[in-house]
């Protein structure tokens, strides 16, 4: 029998909810925590997602606890969407994937992780990328660690970044 290990997910399966007590985005600038934070702008930044569909899922985040479009200033609102444009374009290069799913999920009911704290999510998306492990095994097999995949796209961000001005 062959095993499949994920250690990094031990932490989120033996929880009550898999939803910390606290915010994940608004902690993620802590020292020893920002690991996965792939850029970052003046009011939004860019992260990878801790437990990933397919490699490269990103979020987009403000840096202020805001629960829904509604709450966000004009300045989030763009930042927000710059930051997508770039999370799109860096996927596009460093993964070419044929398809990307760009959603919001507004409370538990649509299917929020993190209820209270905004967030977009970018998932690069191929043709088959759903197989018998995720449908019948309920299994992801990711072939990059997530690491590897910060690598890959933090200087793509850079450059998108310094493009911008």
């Amino acid at each position: 029998m062959e095993r499949l290990w994920a250690p990094w997910r031990s932490a989120y399966v033996t929880s009550s909810s898999g939803i910390s007590a606290d915010c994940v985005f608004c902690n993620a600038f802590q020292p020893g925590r920002d690991e996965l934070v792939l850029a970052r702008g003046r009011v939004c930044y860019v992260i990878l997602n801790l437990y990933p569909y397919n490699n490269g899922h990103m979020m987009v985040v403000p840096n202020r606890h805001a629960p829904n479009l509604a709450t966000l200033s004009a300045d989030e609102q763009t930042e927000l969407m710059r930051l997508s444009r770039h999370a799109e374009m860096a996927l596009t290069e460093a993964y070419a994937p044929q398809g990307i799913n760009v959603g919001i999920n507004l409370g538990r009911a649509a299917g929020a992780g993190v209820l209270d704290h905004l967030h977009v999510h970018l998932v690069p998306r191929w043709g088959g990328d759903t197989n018998f492990m995720t449908a019948i095994g309920d299994v992801r097999v990711l072939p990059e660690d997530l690491a590897a995949s910060a690598a890959k796209l933090r200087p793509i961000f850079e450059r998108l970044a310094s493009s911008d001005h």
